[in-house]
This record gives structure tokens, sequence and C-alpha cells, in this order.
């Protein structure tokens, strides 16, 4: 059995060097500014969904290092200090993500745009979503309330956890970690499970304004503060991207990073410094603007309808 070769066709990794310059030429004709920014960073993202890499280097010193889950906190220091719009396109980590969709090491295109709003960056990315798939694929855009009442049959904002409760159990979580999963938790299974993969048959579907509760890095919408300006894109069921109106709000940021570790602590997981160096930027002030991260190997997935991350890869990481 052949196991040093790549598993992706010399074909593909053609495909998907075009699909590179294809995605660069789509920034380049916009006069978005290509970035570059550390892939060993002094400090993970403290969202609870996320898993992190930490790095460990012979003769290190002080505070642990780690791989990047995504160069959000870095570009949104370079916004701080005045880039203008900016893009990049990098090697990304996740811990504990392997599948068919995921590999822990892949690529990610993430830019910026000052601004813009939630509407205008989800059609800025269909266009790119077009330009590399080189399909003229309409575009929907849906509530995340109206997308769960559509496809999980209740009010994702009004049902109560006992509701929750009984519809991811029917999706087959055991009872006991139902009782003790938290409303979020439940509604993350829920979308994961029965939501997402309904989206965007024959559509890119941009699903938004979630909860406040999952707001992360975006902020609330002024028309109705239980929503937060976020939106994820769906394309035959698969999540290609997440995208903000980002908070600029330093102190707002704050009080959600303690309120990310109190949840990381109470779920047993890994608790680590938060960036200063993102909060000292976020101090200075950060411009209006709107960002997304988009997901290439998925999106080169449905480009060729490859039926598994590793066949657009050269080197899934069994093999690198």
């Amino acid at each position: 059995m052949n196991t040093w070769g790549p598993t992706a066709s010399v074909a593909t990794l053609r495909r998907r060097a075009a699909a590179l310059h294809t995605t660069r030429e789509f920034f380049r004709a916009r006069a978005v500014l290509e970035v570059e920014t550390p892939i060993l960073v002094n400090a993970p993202v403290s969202d609870v969904n996320i898993g992190s890499v930490k790095a460990e280097m012979s003769g290190q010193t002080g505070a642990p290092l780690f791989l990047h889950t995504s160069p959000e906190y870095a570009m949104k220091r370079l916004l701080a200090a005045g880039s203008g719009d900016i893009y990049q396109l990098c090697h990304v980590f996740r811990g504990a993500e392997r599948g068919r969709q995921h590999n822990p090491e892949f690529t990610m295109i993430e830019w910026y745009r000052l601004g813009f709003s939630l509407e205008q960056l989800m059609h800025e990315v269909a266009d790119l979503v077009r330009a590399v798939l080189g399909r003229d694929l309409p575009v929907e855009l849906i509530g995340y309330r109206d997308a769960v009442r559509r496809h999980a049959g209740f009010d994702p904002l009004d049902a109560d956890v006992e509701e929750l409760q009984r519809a991811a159990q029917a999706l087959g979580l055991d009872a006991h970690h139902a009782r003790a999963a938290g409303r979020d938790e439940l509604l993350d299974l829920i979308v994961g499970a029965q939501v997402g993969p309904a989206l965007g048959a024959s559509t890119l579907t941009f699903m938004h304004r979630y909860p406040a509760s999952q707001a992360a890095l975006a902020r609330l919408d002024p028309a109705d503060p239980r929503l937060a300006l976020r939106f994820e894109l769906y394309h035959q069921g698969i999540e290609l991207a997440n995208g903000y109106h980002e908070l600029s709000n330093a102190a707002e940021q704050r009080m959600r990073f303690a309120a990310d570790q109190q949840a990381r602590q109470a779920r047993g997981l890994p608790v680590a410094s938060l960036d200063q160096h993102l909060l000292a930027a976020l101090d200075v002030g950060l411009p209006d603007c709107a960002g997304v991260a988009l997901g290439f190997d998925r999106l080169l997935m449905l480009a060729l309808n490859a039926a598994s991350i590793e066949d657009v890869l050269a080197f899934p990481t069994e093999r690198a």
C-alpha cells in the first residue's frame, strides 16, 4: 500500500493552484491587501467550540505557544494600526478535528472590509465562491431563527431547555448528556446535525443573525439585541464560512472573553491567558468593519465534487 504519496491527484493539485490564483486575483481587483501574520502565537482563542494545538520547542521557557486556529487576532491588530482592507490565505490548525470534511491542518481565507455591512460582506463572499466554483449560483439569505423553525420545528429564541433537550435526544444525544448540556451546546448540536445539512441544496445560503449568546466577536443587532450580526454560509449542506460585523467595543470583548474562560472551566477544557496584544489593539480602536473566514479546502471539495477533504490535500495529517 502506498503511504508516502499524495492523497490528491496531480490534476487536483493543479486545480487547487488555479483556485488559489483566482482567490488572489479576486482581492487584487478589489484593492484588498494580502498580509501574512504569525502561525505561532502567544495565546489561543477562548471559544469553547475550538480546540487549539500547543507547540513545544526545545529550550523554551516562559508561557506556552500555540499554532493559530485563525489569523483573526493578528489581523485585527493590523486593522487597528491602519492597514485598511486586508486578506490572508494561510494554514490554520484545530485540535481534535478529523473527519470527511475536517483535517487538523487546513487552509483558510480570511478577510476584513472597512465600512461593510453584514449584507455587503455576504454578497462579496458569494462573489468569491462563485468565482472559485465557476458556477453562477443564486444567493439565499435566511435568518437563524427562521432556518431553525423551518428545519427543526421550533423557535430557537423562545424554546425552553427541555424542548431543546428533547430535540437533541431525537437526533441521538443520550439523556444524560442532554441534561448536562447548556442551551447553546444543544442549539449547536441541532443546527449541526439537522439544520445546516438541509441548507444550500442549489443555492449559496447565508444563515444570519445568530442568538446574541453565540455572538463570539460580532456586534449585536441594534434592531434586535437578542440577535448578533453574524452569518454562516452553506452550500450542499456544507458549512463554508463564518462572518461577523466585527465588535469594536474593547470592554464588551473583554467580558465575552471572560465568559468564554468560565465556560471552558465549567466544561473541563483548558483555560489559557487572553491575548493581551489583541486587547491592547482594541483599546486603541478597531475601525468599523466586517470580516469572514472561509474554508478553502471545503470550497475545493465542492468545486471538484470530492467525497473527502483528503482528496483535495497533497498530504493529510496522517501522511504529513
